[in-house]
């Protein structure tokens, strides 16, 4: 049976935004993909697409702006076994946290980023994001762009994240696969969501998507990174948006592996660790040693 991932929060989005297609495909990917809402962890920086933990029936964390990585990082390694989405903007992921951006993709952690790239700064008045390209302006804009753009897709190659993607937020069937593969890999994926803001961007609107977009059919993503950059070289210089896996690397260790292997034996939620006294408890340990107490005080 399917389960039901939605929350009774509103969702308050522009009318038209592409956040809801995302949403809705979020729900279908966890749906189909039958994760346990108490396994599951949706991390969130600022921006609109920050709202995502509120409107999904899962673990949610709604942190600082750029930091959702981080936080992400700090729960994964706590506790291996969570399955843990990053849901960001292209300004809060790409801009004050482009830093853990590249972080995450040479550690390799298993974790997906999902990246709500609508080229602007919806939630603050429509400024120009990191992804907007150069000479471009904008309805909030009162001069054209004068910052080159930053490339999600190269970026995240480079960085060392082991399955690149990409996808567009209307799109509900291949938006829902390409999540539920960033998911089922073991190492770090990143999603990059063509997501129109219908209030803000004038430009990149769901027409100027559909009329360019051009899904990789014969493409396969286990190419040598040398051959992944020739391809997006050849689509760099036209005017076409490839969409579908870019690229996959299932051989690199991830970060989990190395650290459990050469520093740790378990992880923080598997530990049981005597100080001064006082012991910190596994996970397991807490939660039976919690029901005691509940049954045994009558809660």
């Amino acid at each position: 049976m399917a389960r039901e991932y939605g929350t009774e929060n509103w969702i308050d989005w522009c009318p038209g935004c592409g956040n809801f297609g995302i949403v809705s495909s979020v729900y279908r990917a966890f749906s189909e993909l039958e994760l346990e809402p108490e396994n599951t962890v949706l991390v969130s920086g600022i921006g609109c697409s920050g709202k995502m933990p509120h409107f999904v029936g899962v673990n949610g964390v709604h942190t600082l702006h750029g930091r959702a990585i981080p936080f992400a990082t700090g729960i994964k390694m706590s506790n291996p076994d969570l399955e843990v989405v990053v849901n960001g903007g292209d300004g809060d992921l790409l801009g004050i946290g482009a830093g853990h951006f590249v972080a995450l993709g040479r550690r390799n952690l298993n974790v997906l980023v999902m990246m709500h790239d609508n080229r602007v700064y919806g939630l603050t008045k429509g400024q120009a994001s990191p992804t907007l390209p150069r000479d471009i302006q904008t309805k909030a804009l009162d001069k054209p762009n004068i910052h080159s753009a930053v490339k999600p897709l190269s970026l995240a190659l480079v960085s060392g994240y082991t399955h690149i993607s990409r996808s567009f937020a209307m799109d509900s069937d291949h938006l829902t696969e390409m999540i539920k593969e960033g998911i089922e890999h073991d190492g770090a994926a990143f999603l990059d969501i063509l997501q129109p803001c219908v209030t803000y961007n004038d430009i990149h609107t769901s027409d100027f998507f559909r009329e360019r977009i051009e899904k990789l059919s014969d493409w396969d993503p286990e190419k040598d990174k040398s051959e992944v950059y020739r391809k997006m070289r050849e689509y760099s210089g036209s005017e076409k948006i490839p969409t579908g896996v870019i690229y996959r690397d299932q051989d690199e260790p991830t970060f989990s592996d190395r650290l459990f292997k050469h520093h740790r034996e378990k992880s923080p939620s598997q530990r049981t660790v005597e100080r001064k006294g006082a012991s910190t408890l596994s996970k397991d340990e807490f939660i039976s040693k919690f029901e005691d107490l509940v049954v045994k005080r009558g809660f």
